[in-house]
C-alpha cells in the first residue's frame, strides 16, 4: 500500500502501522486470538469511504468491491491499540449507520447498500452459527413445537427494516436475513417461545360422576366462570382443554402448565363423590339436549332399551314404564304423493309428547328427565351424548331452465265477386273464403265489419301482417271485393327459475312460488221455486297452488355424497281463451319431476327435461283450382308453423356442517338483494317527492366479518 492512496486525516502512527502488519482473511481475521495480532490504531476522521474501504481491505488481506451507489465519508477510530478483528468490527458498525452493510458472495466482499443486503448476501446458515458483528447474513430456524406464522408478528418488530422474516408452515421453519449479531438475539427469542402449547393430553376416570355432566362445570371452573352453564367446551379456552368420554366415562384434559393440570385433578377428585340423591329405586336426572329435538329422542332411546333384560328379568323399558310398552311416532309423510296434492301435502309429523317409560321428554325445555338406577343412567346417558350431535345442513339451489320459439308463416289470397247486369233479378256469386291462423283475417267477416262502419271492428277482423284488399261498389254500396295477406311471426322464450333452500340433514322441506288459483268443483243454478220456496244458485270452489314446488328431503353420506328424494313441479295457467270454459275454469299446464338421485357436495346433476320440436303445415284450398300452377294461389290458402322447447332441470346441493359455512351462503344472498335495491333506486326529482325506495339494513360488524 502506497501512503498516496490513503486519507490526508490518517495518522502517522496507524499508517506505519498498517503498512508493517501481516494480513489474514476474513474468517481468519474473525477468529484470531488478540495475542496473536499486533494491535493496531485506526483514526479515519470525515475520510472518504472508498479509500477506508481499501485499507480495511489491506488490512484483512481480502478484496473488498464498493458498490458505485456507495458514496459519502466514513469515521472509523479508536483511541486505544485493539486488533485488526474489533477494528474490523468498528468499520461495519459504521457502514452500518451509513445505511450501507458489507455481504459476501461467491467469496467476494462488497460493500451495498442496506436494501439490497438481503438478495445478494450468499452466506446462509442453518441452526446455531458462529458468525457475529454486523455483516449480512441468512439464517434458517427449525421449529419443533410452535406455529412458524405465529412468530412471525412477535420478531418483525425487532428485525432491522429493510431485511425480511419468513414462515414456512411446510416444514416449520423461520427464515430470517439480518445482521449476524442480531440473530444472536433472534435465535435466543426463538428458544424460548419454541416450547410446547401445555401438557399432554390427560385422562381422569370418573367413578361416580357421569363425564358429560362434570365436564362443563370443570371447563367454567377452570376458565373463571366464562363459559355458559351446560355447554360443552368445543375448543381451547384460556389454554386449558377439558371434553368428556362418554364411552370410557372419563375427562380428557390439556393443560398450559403442570400446576394446572395438578389443580384441575384435584377439583375433579373433589367432585367425584357418589350422588346421595340415589336411592334404592334409582335418581331422577335432567339432560338438556343442545341440538337433538327431546320427544324424538326419547322414543329411540326408550326403543334402544326395551330390549336390555333388568335385574329382575324383565325389559328394562317395559319394567320403568309399568308394562305400558315403547310409545311409536306418528308416521312419517311421504316426500311426494303426486300431483296437485304432493303440492299441498303437510310435512313429515312430528312426534307429539307421550308419557310413559323411564324416559321423559319436555318440549318446552327440550330436556329429558330419566328416571332409573345409576348404573342404567350411564348407559342411556352415553347414548345421548353420541345421538345429540349438531346436524349437518344442506343448501339445495335447484335450476329451471326453459328455452322455447316459434315461427309461423301465412299467406293466402281471398276473393269475392258478383257477376250480372244492374237491374238484373238474378246473378252468380263465386269466391273463396279461408280462415287464417288465428281465426282473422277472414274476408267476409271483415266485410261484415265494414259494413257497419266501425273502424276497430275492421282492425280486430282483419288481423295482423301485409294485407292488399280491393275494394269494389255494389247498387251504390263499397265492400272488398278480394284480399291477399301475408305474415310471418317469431317468438322466443327464455325462462330460468332458481328456486333454492335449506334444511336439516334427513328433514323435509317445500317451497311453494306461485299464484293460488280457484277452480270451479260443482255449481248449482235456480230452474224454478218449488212448493213457494225459492231455491238459491251456489258453486263449489277449489283452490290450488300454480307455480313451482319443490319438495325435497336430503341425506348425506359418505364422502359428502347427498341422496335426495326429489319432488319438483312447475305449472301455469293457460293465458289462452280457448284452453278453458267459462264452466269448466281455467286450464293449466304442469311439468313434474319426482325421483331419487345422489349428487356428490357441490356439484350438478340433471334431473331430466324435455326436448320437444313440433312441426304443423296447414292448407286450405279449392278442389282441383287450388293445385293449378301459378293461378292456384288465388283458390288457396297455406299456413305454416314450428315451435321448439327445452327444458332441463339441475340440481346443486351444498353441504354446510358448520356456522361458518351456513353464515357464509345467507350473508351472499343478503348482500345480492341488498345491492339489486340500491341499484334500482328511483331518480332524483324535484316534483316527485318520493326518491327513496326500501333498502334492506346493513349487517351488523360481527356478521359483515363472516366469510363471504
Amino acid at each position: 500500500m502506497k501512503p498516496s492512496h490513503l486519507p490526508a486525516r490518517v495518522g502517522a502512527a496507524a499508517l506505519s502501522l498498517l503498512m508493517a502488519l501481516p494480513v489474514a482473511p476474513l474468517a481468519q481475521a474473525q477468529a484470531i486470538a488478540p495475542k496473536s495480532r499486533a494491535p493496531v490504531t485506526v483514526n479515519f476522521v470525515n475520510a472518504d469511504l472508498e479509500a477506508v474501504t481499501r485499507a480495511f481491505a489491506a488490512m484483512i488481506d481480502r478484496s473488498i468491491v464498493v458498490d458505485p451507489r456507495v458514496k459519502g465519508s466514513i469515521t472509523v477510530y479508536s483511541e486505544q491499540p485493539q486488533s485488526i478483528r474489533e477494528a474490523w468490527q468498528g468499520y461495519l458498525t459504521a457502514l452500518r449507520g451509513l445505511g450501507f452493510a458489507v455481504v459476501e458472495a461467491g467469496g467476494l466482499l462488497k460493500v451495498v447498500p442496506e436494501a439490497d443486503a438481503k438478495v445478494q448476501t450468499s452466506t446462509v446458515s442453518v441452526g446455531e452459527t458462529g458468525a457475529r458483528g454486523d455483516q449480512i447474513i441468512t439464517q434458517i430456524f427449525t421449529l419443533r413445537h410452535e406455529n412458524p406464522n405465529n412468530l412471525v408478528p412477535v420478531l418483525r418488530p425487532l428485525i432491522s427494516p429493510n431485511n425480511t422474516i419468513n414462515s414456512n408452515p411446510g416444514n416449520n421453519t423461520l427464515v430470517i436475513t439480518d445482521y449476524a449479531e442480531n440473530l444472536q438475539r433472534l435465535g435466543k427469542i426463538i428458544a424460548v417461545l419454541d416450547q410446547p402449547g401445555g401438557t399432554e393430553v390427560e385422562i381422569i376416570p370418573l367413578q361416580h360422576a357421569v363425564a358429560a355432566d362434570l365436564a362443563p362445570l370443570v371447563q367454567r371452573l377452570a376458565d373463571g366462570g366464562s363459559a355458559a352453564p351446560g355447554v360443552a367446551p368445543q375448543g381451547v379456552s384460556g389454554g386449558m382443554t377439558i371434553m368428556a368420554d362418554s364411552r370410557a366415562n372419563a375427562l380428557l384434559v390439556r393443560a398450559p402448565s403442570a400446576a394446572r393440570l395438578a389443580s384441575i385433578r384435584a377439583t375433579v377428585a373433589k367432585l367425584d363423590r357418589p350422588n346421595n340423591l340415589v336411592g334404592a329405586g334409582g335418581g331422577m336426572w335432567v339432560v338438556h339436549l343442545k341440538n337433538a329435538e327431546a320427544v324424538r329422542l326419547a322414543t329411540v332411546v326408550r326403543a334402544a332399551f326395551a330390549a336390555i333384560p333388568s335385574p329382575t328379568g324383565t325389559n328394562a323399558g317395559a319394567a320403568q314404564a309399568g308394562g305400558g310398552g315403547v310409545p311409536q311416532a306418528a308416521p312419517a309423510a311421504p316426500v311426494a304423493a303426486g300431483g296437485a296434492a304432493a303440492a299441498t301435502a303437510p310435512l313429515s309429523a312430528v312426534a307429539q309428547p307421550n308419557t310413559g317409560g323411564f324416559i321423559q321428554a319436555d318440549p318446552a325445555t327440550n330436556s329429558l328427565i330419566i328416571t332409573a338406577p345409576e348404573p342404567l343412567y350411564r348407559q342411556v346417558r352415553a347414548l345421548i351424548d353420541q345421538l345429540d350431535e349438531r346436524r349437518a345442513q344442506v343448501y339445495i339451489e335447484s335450476l329451471i331452465v326453459e328455452v322455447s320459439g316459434g315461427d309461423a308463416a301465412d299467406f293466402g289470397f281471398q276473393w269475392q265477386g258478383l257477376l250480372g247486369q244492374s237491374g238484373d233479378k238474378t246473378g252468380l256469386v263465386a269466391g273463396t273464403n279461408f280462415t287464417p291462423i288465428g281465426g282473422k283475417g277472414n274476408l267476409i267477416g271483415v266485410s261484415a265489419a265494414g259494413a257497419t262502419g266501425n273502424a276497430a271492428g275492421v282492425a280486430s277482423a282483419i288481423g295482423e301482417g301485409l294485407n292488399l284488399g280491393l275494394l269494389r261498389s255494389y247498387n251504390g254500396v263499397t265492400s272488398l271485393a278480394a284480399i291477399a295477406r301475408m305474415l310471418q311471426s317469431q317468438a322466443t322464450t327464455n325462462i330460468v327459475s332458481t328456486p333454492n333452500l335449506i334444511t336439516l340433514d334427513n328433514e323435509e322441506a317445500k317451497i311453494v312460488v306461485g299464484e293460488n288459483v280457484p277452480f270451479i268443483t260443482g255449481q248449482f243454478t235456480n230452474t224454478g221455486s218449488s212448493g213457494g220456496s225459492t231455491v238459491n244458485p251456489f258453486q263449489t270452489i277449489e283452490r290450488k297452488d300454480v307455480g313451482i314446488t319443490l319438495r325435497i328431503r336430503p341425506q348425506i353420506g359418505e364422502g359428502g355424497a347427498v341422496r335426495m328424494q326429489i319432488f319438483q313441479e312447475q305449472s301455469s295457467v293457460k293465458t289462452d281463451t280457448a284452453a278453458g270454459t267459462t264452466n269448466a275454469g281455467p286450464s293449466t299446464t304442469k311439468r313434474s319431476i319426482e325421483n331419487t338421485v345422489v349428487v356428490d357436495d357441490g356439484s350438478i346433476l340433471v334431473l331430466g327435461g324435455l326436448i320437444e320440436d313440433r312441426y304443423i303445415n296447414s292448407q286450405s284450398k279449392v278442389p282441383l283450382l287450388g293445385d293449378l300452377p301459378f293461378i292456384g294461389g288465388l283458390f288457396r290458402s297455406e299456413s305454416r308453423e314450428r315451435k321448439r322447447t327445452n327444458l332441463m332441470v339441475f340440481l346443486r346441493p351444498v353441504v354446510m356442517r358448520d356456522a361458518e359455512s351456513a353464515a357464509r351462503f345467507s350473508n351472499g344472498r343478503y348482500e345480492q338483494i341488498r345491492a339489486q335495491q340500491q341499484d334500482k333506486q328511483p331518480v332524483p326529482s324535484v316534483v316527485l317527492p318520493i326518491n327513496e325506495s326500501p333498502v334492506l339494513p346493513a349487517r351488523p360488524a360481527a356478521s359483515a366479518a363472516a366469510p363471504r
